[in-house]
């Protein structure tokens, strides 16, 4: 079997480093083409570029990009269709990914397969349909995703969540770091992100110490946001840990935390696998928050709150997003953290816990599906 895989971001290296650890257990005879990270030339990917050169966010970043993207696209669906294979397997970057599964599907009939469904249930529930016109099949990791992509007329599977399959500290880890109530502090993983939240979250933090008197305060950090970080903690006038990237200690600081401030994102998960009750705030551009608002299909944003069917996560979203009311939830959370141990352990349940790893679970439903489209295939016509 021979299987075509472009991923362009780094969660999108770690998903198809999984799958093809997968593919490989259950095929051994595959052989791998494509663009991947790290990961996924550890488990046998020779890349056909670096693909850094894919890892681009945002309008401003790929304007000046864009011929170069464009050249790679032409390169990706040119090297697919010379070389046939049997799937085709993109995994997240849908701007790059779904316009190379486009003009693949246009001109020939290799199976596509496309690996996290679009967040329709939350916004542009329009892209389903979209993009069924050329996606075959769908790998989701929310298990309440695949009726969204059914009913657009994709096959789709619920895979399970990575975050089930990333280790967690043990207890005597978290234990090294005292008695005090540890508060972790997230404001985000992009610049822009930090920058718009860092003033609120000090001011919240500010009003947590004094209520709160052996607080300890602990940011983990990554490397594209830790100088940023540093300079604005820098500001606070409370005393701030602030983890380097990749800091050994960060799963024990995650696993030891009494509470979480967090901004919106995948990080409630990884809280959520940590048993860390957390609160929610978010906000952004005024323009972009008018026309996000305007459009969000969900009274939520919180991934706990989705998954566990519960609003027991407080989250406090754009013109919301303010020190006072964040602070009141911090301190309640503390008071009475129950209900959030609840929904996040069903949580995490749901995304998969304890059963068949997600990397595997993946390889087989795109081997079953493959098998299921042969059949098909090989049917005389009117059967």
């Amino acid at each position: 079997m021979r299987v075509f895989v472009i991923a362009g971001e780094a969660s999108g290296d770690k998903l198809g480093s999984a799958l093809m650890a997968g593919l490989k257990q259950l095929r051994p005879e595959v052989t791998f083409d494509g663009v991947g990270g790290p990961l996924m030339q550890a488990e046998g990917l020779v890349s056909r570029f670096p693909m850094d050169e894919l890892s681009v966010m945002g309008l401003a970043e790929i304007l000046p990009r864009y011929r170069a993207l464009k050249a790679r696209i032409r390169q990706m669906v040119e090297a697919i269709l010379e070389t046939r294979p049997d799937i085709l397997i993109t995994i997240d970057s849908p701007d790059f990914c779904l316009r190379v599964a486009r003009l693949v599907k246009a001109a020939s009939d290799v199976r596509t397969v496309h690996y996290v469904a679009p967040t329709v249930w939350a916004w542009r529930p329009g892209r389903a349909k979209k993009m069924a016109r050329h996606i075959d099949h769908v790998l989701a990791l929310f298990p309440f995703e695949p009726p969204y992509m059914h009913a657009a007329g994709m096959d789709c599977d619920f895979v399970g969540h990575p975050v089930v399959a990333e280790p967690v500290a043990s207890e005597v880890e978290a234990s090294a770091f005292g008695e005090a109530t540890i508060v972790l502090v997230l404001p985000g993983s992009r610049k822009s992100e930090v920058s718009r939240l860092a003033d609120r979250f000090g001011e919240a933090v500010m009003r947590i110490a004094a209520a709160v008197p052996d607080a300890r305060f602990v940011i983990p950090t990554t490397g594209g946001v830790h100088a940023l970080v540093q300079e604005r903690v820098a500001q606070w006038s409370v005393p701030v840990t602030v983890l380097d990237p990749g800091s050994p200690d960060k799963a024990a600081w995650f696993k030891r935390a009494d509470v979480a401030l967090a901004a919106s994102g995948t990080v409630s998960l990884e809280l959520a696998a940590n048993e860390t009750p957390m609160v929610i705030a978010y906000d952004m551009a005024w323009l972009s928050r008018i026309i996000i608002s305007s459009m969000l299909r969900v009274d939520t944003v919180t991934l706990v709150n989705l998954v566990s069917d519960t609003r027991v996560v407080p989250e406090f979203i754009g013109k919301d997003c303010a020190a006072e009311p964040i602070t009141e939830a911090v301190l309640q959370v503390l008071k009475a953290p129950e209900a959030q141990r609840d929904a996040m352990a069903l949580t995490m349940e749901r995304l998969g816990l304890g059963g068949t790893p997600p990397g595997l679970r993946a390889a087989q439903a795109v081997l079953d599906g493959f098998e299921q489209a042969t059949v098909q295939n090989d049917k005389p016509k009117g059967e």
